[in-house]
C-alpha cells in the first residue's frame, strides 16, 4: 500500500480497538461503557508520518512476515528470527559485540 501524500510504502503497525461514544456532562463516561469499540487496522508513512485506519473487517491484513537478509551468508528470512536459519548468525551477539 503507498501512501496518498508522498507515495512511499506504507509500514502496518497492527489492529487496535477504538473506544466508540461521547463524554456526556450528566453521564461522564458511562456512556462510552455502553457504546462498544470499533477494530481498526493501523498503517503508517514512515516518510511524512501519515497514518491511515481501516475497518478490520474489510481490510486485508498482511500475508506474510517481512524479510530480512542475513549479513553473513544473504538468506532471506524473517526479521522476527534472532538467528539465520541457514548458517546460524546471532543478531543478539552482534548487537553487543565490543560492549564487554
Amino acid at each position: 500500500m503507498e501512501c496518498l501524500r508522498c507515495g512511499s510504502p506504507m509500514r502496518f503497525l497492527g489492529s487496535e480497538q477504538l473506544q466508540l461514544g461521547k463524554t456526556g456532562f450528566f453521564t461522564g463516561v458511562w456512556s462510552n461503557i455502553f457504546s462498544g469499540a470499533l477494530e481498526v487496522v493501523i498503517y503508517q508513512c514512515p516518510s511524512c508520518g501519515k497514518m491511515e485506519f481501516f475497518n478490520s473487517e474489510k481490510a486485508e491484513l498482511p500475508a506474510e512476515t517481512p524479510q530480512r537478509a542475513c549479513p553473513q551468508c544473504g538468506f532471506e528470512h524473517d526479521f522476527d528470527c534472532p538467528k539465520c536459519p541457514h548458517c546460524g548468525h546471532d543478531y543478539y551477539s552482534e548487537r553487543f559485540r565490543g560492549r564487554l
